[in-house]
């Protein structure tokens, strides 16, 4: 088993798994020179951190988005960093842009757009704003546990229903359906449909990769409750670890269909950048004796390393194997009756509330 290309990973100090998190390490990041790492013989006495909260006084709040295979040109992230702590992230190297690490700095330090709503308000009263599609959210999860207490997505969704905006949801926690009420009178304009990520429907190998995540059965009840509310829900099995997860897509996409999803879409595992280091270190915690299987399976489909950054090819992968896990995803889509059309988002009902007021003033 190797890698080349300048993929090879890199040697991380081991230390004691966190419980509650999805990786261990701090790696250094890519652009600091200066790294500092802890000591393994120190580290009971430097537990798990506590999660920390920072504001985020950005001044736009909508992102553009030009990639030829992301089905969407521009998205909204209430959010930097994830508690969720998904140790194959591909979120995580954003981090590093802030000079923290990709790894448990990303789960830890969770930095806040509180203006997020007035920013998109703002935007989509601008005459210059052309009704759209938005993603809530490309990067990191719109419904972290955080959101419970701050609303910041909820803040947006408000917003985007006052506009009557087209919206696509992405997310693996239940707490989406506390906006109910929001999604589902965007749905009755046909602008508002929902992707539940559901990577496994086993219970504890969920809580090792993904902790702070909802478990797979309330992801299930999630889709069903949106579904039951005239909300389209697509079930996104992403992402396909091979070796690890791919055996699962079956018996996911027909769980999801079975309460009420319509749709089904799925990504190979990605592991950019720093991801793939501690991916790696995860596997060596949590799936020791499946390691060799899974990394060999990532490279076969990977042309030989660990990620393909390539447009298009990085959301499918490439060769053999590639094709049997998604010529596997197509048959049990079709079994499962979740191969219809997808449901087709509109701007039709897009309004600008103070052009309302104006226009019934007028009368």
């Amino acid at each position: 088993m190797g890698t080349h290309h300048g993929d090879s990973p890199r040697r991380m100090t081991r230390l004691p798994t966190l419980r509650g998190r999805g990786v261990t390490p701090n790696p250094g990041n890519r652009f600091e020179r200066i790294t500092l790492e802890r000591d393994p013989s120190t580290v009971a006495e430097d537990p798990a951190p506590r999660t920390e909260f920072f504001r985020d006084s950005t001044r736009s709040i909508v992102t553009r988005n030009t990639s030829p295979d992301v089905g969407f040109d521009a998205s909204i992230n209430p959010y930097r960093g994830c508690e969720h702590g998904c140790a194959y992230c591909y979120a995580r190297p954003t981090h590093e842009y802030l000079g923290l690490s990709a790894g448990l700095d990303f789960e830890s330090k969770i930095f806040i757009k509180q203006d997020a709503p007035e920013l998109l308000r703002n935007e989509l009263s601008s005459p210059r704003w052309r009704p759209q599609l938005l993603a809530l959210s490309g990067i990191t999860d719109p419904y972290q546990p955080v959101e419970r207490t701050a609303r910041i997505t909820r803040g947006c969704l408000e917003v985007l229903t006052e506009f009557r905006n087209p919206v696509m949801v992405i997310t693996k926690n239940f707490l989406v359906t506390r906006d109910i009420d929001l999604l589902a009178e965007l749905a009755s304009h046909r602008a508002a449909k929902v992707a539940v990520s559901v990577t496994t429907l086993d219970p504890t190998l969920q809580r090792a990769m993904e902790p702070r995540t909802s478990s797979p059965e309330r992801r299930l009840d999630a889709i069903e409750q949106l579904a039951q509310a005239g909300v389209p829900v697509t079930v996104f099995v992403a992402p396909v670890i091979p070796g690890l997860t791919d055996h699962e897509i079956p018996s996911i996409l027909m769980a999801a269909s079975e309460r009420g999803a319509t749709e089904a879409s799925c990504v190979p595992l990605r592991l950019p950048y720093g991801v793939k280091d501690l991916f790696l270190d995860w596997l060596d915690r949590h799936v020791p004796d499946r390691k060799e299987k899974i990394v060999n399976r990532i490279l076969a489909m990977r042309g030989g390393r660990l990620n393909d950054p390539r447009l298009v090819s990085r959301m499918t992968g490439q060769g053999p194997m590639a094709e049997q896990v998604m010529q596997l995803f197509r048959v049990a889509r079709r079994k499962a009756g979740l191969d219809g059309p997808p449901a087709e988002l509109s701007t039709a009902a897009f309004r600008r509330p103070g052009d309302v007021v104006q226009l019934t003033l007028g009368f």
